[in-house]
């Protein structure tokens, strides 16, 4: 009986108590009511890659304001993000790897590498690029004398560049071009190239149809090619004469003319210095692309919210200062569809590189 009384005696002091015996055991239960009472979602980790748009420095220290940015966005729409861990891949194709793998959530990836990789991710956001005051498929109207200017519009295309430097090759072409004469096969496979990996659009994959649609041949069949793992180092490769001639996107000049002879190595302005001697068709932008295979990424809410984040973010000043280290000025959604042209694209080029 006595055993009985204290039984009964310990059930009813567990009911009284506000805080419930039951509750002092499955304080886990606890924590996610609490949770769902002020209509926040805790995310343990965003993990973000960008590609090598520049050096991995100099990326770093531009993103690093992003990190809060983007953590107080995303609690205003009802996720708290406790940490979001940016890195800088090694290369165009280390991204779309780590996107394919999971072991990024989302990459700041160009449509060249999206499509090699589009099995395992998704667009959430193509970036939006002030249009430049230059946009003729004729190179020798960009060699007015004057460097490219951003004009006021926005832009979700932009076309490539063959770019020639200071090196007597690369003047030697410039000088043909603007005189109005056709390159010759052998003129290109002169020079000495600076090209970047084979996923990039503007660093080798149009640059590789414009030698077919105008020699029938690609960059695999050029003789003297050096592969840069950045558009500034083949900027820096062509400003100390290293190389002849590199491809890039048609605003190249207008972010590295201010430093060409300051830190790139150059010995007059970068206009005087450096001539278009072939223009591409137009590429759609880059993107930020998610990975089907991250289990944050699989919440259609959370990449809602994590999309219109970025959206926001890119609308302020602080923002636009961020995301001008990708040459961008703001984002619009995206979808699978815009990148068919690219699709394309990457299989005339593999039909040409055998």
């Amino acid at each position: 009986m006595k055993k009985f009384l204290a039984s009964i005696l310990t059930l009813a002091l567990c009911l009284g108590l506000a805080t419930g015996c039951a509750g002092k055991q499955i304080p886990a239960e606890n924590d996610t009511e609490s949770a769902g009472e002020t209509g926040v979602k805790e995310i343990p980790s965003l993990k973000i890659a960008f590609s090598p748009y520049a050096d991995a420095d100099q990326i770093t220290t531009a993103t690093e304001p992003l990190e809060q940015l983007l953590q107080a966005k995303l609690l205003e729409k009802g996720y708290d993000v406790k940490d979001i861990d940016m890195t800088v891949g090694t290369s165009y194709t280390a991204v779309g790897e780590a996107l394919s793998a999971g072991s990024a959530d989302i990459g700041f990836i160009s449509g060249g590498n999206y499509v090699l990789f589009s099995d395992d991710c998704d667009v959430l956001l193509t970036a939006l690029r002030y249009a430049i005051n230059k946009d003729s498929e004729n190179p020798a109207d960009w060699n007015d004398g004057t460097i490219e200017e951003n004009t006021k519009d926005m832009s979700t295309y932009y076309r490539c560049i063959i770019l020639a430097g200071p090196s007597e090759k690369g003047q030697e072409l410039q000088a043909k071009v603007n005189a109005g004469e056709e390159l010759t096969w052998d003129d290109l496979n002169s020079a000495t190239w600076s090209v970047l990996s084979p996923t990039s659009a503007s660093g080798y994959i149009y640059p590789c149809l414009w030698l077919q649609d105008h020699y029938g041949k690609g960059i695999s069949d050029l003789e003297h090619v050096v592969q840069s793992d950045s558009h500034t180092t083949s900027v820096a490769r062509l400003a100390a004469g290293q190389v002849d001639v590199m491809v890039s996107f048609g605003h190249i000049r207008i972010k590295n003319a201010p430093k060409w002879e300051s830190e790139l190595g150059g010995t007059a302005p970068m206009v005087e210095q450096t001539g278009v001697i072939g223009v591409t068709e137009g590429i759609y932008n880059d993107m930020i692309a998610y990975s089907k295979n991250s289990d944050t990424m699989a919440d259609e809410d959370f990449r809602k919210a994590l999309g219109e984040s970025f959206i926001e973010i890119a609308d302020t000043d602080e923002g636009r200062e961020i995301i001008s280290v990708f040459s961008q000025v703001g984002y619009t959604w995206g979808q699978d569809s815009d990148y068919d042209g690219e699709r394309a694209a990457q299989e005339l080029l593999k039909s040409l590189e055998g």
